[in-house]
């Protein structure tokens, strides 16, 4: 499994600004993912946030650096300066429903570098990818107060191209 894709979907009940406003504060990310040791803003303004960020996950760590382009409320992507990966990036879109509703959809592609970097932080990734959307509802619900979630999708695939028999 050398390339993978997570996507995932959600329909929730917060505004889009206040989703995107979670999502876009990578500075708070330690507060409330598990496998986040560390974030730090380098750089930030209207169009892109850099940041450097630490996975530590039942003893695997990594470091990577992302710029990330946005437009606010509605998307930002991920792309890699930085980090163990051989392909790094990811793309967040914020979809305004109703004035405190919206879709978050999540997709994020990526290789590691090399064979013990797949094999170690593979699953890793394959947990967080899964996860994420959950996390940041999550935050907004101790954030903002509990609303229900409206639905949720989920597809993790390894690039069949990558797939021995």
């Amino acid at each position: 499994m050398a390339n993978v894709e997570v996507r995932k979907s959600m329909l929730v009940g917060y505004s889009a600004e206040s989703m995107f406003d979670l999502i876009e504060a990578v500075e708070h990310y330690p507060a409330f993912l598990p496998w986040c040791a560390s974030a730090a803003v380098i750089s930030r303004d209207e169009s892109v946030v850099i940041a450097d960020l630490s996975v530590d996950y039942h003893g695997l760590r990594l470091a990577f650096t992302t710029r990330n382009p946005k437009r606010r409320p509605e998307s930002m992507s991920i792309l890699l300066e930085r980090g163990p990966f051989r392909r790094f990036e990811g793309h967040w879109r914020v979809t305004r429903l109703a004035e405190s509703a919206c879709k978050i959809e999540f997709a994020l592609s990526y290789e590691f570098g090399g064979a013990l970097s797949r094999a170690l932080a593979g699953p890793v990734f394959a947990r967080i990818g899964d996860t994420l959307i959950d996390a940041f509802v999550a935050r907004a619900d101790s954030l903002l107060g509990a609303t229900p979630i409206l639905g949720s999708r989920t597809l993790i695939t390894p690039d069949p191209r990558n797939c021995q028999p």
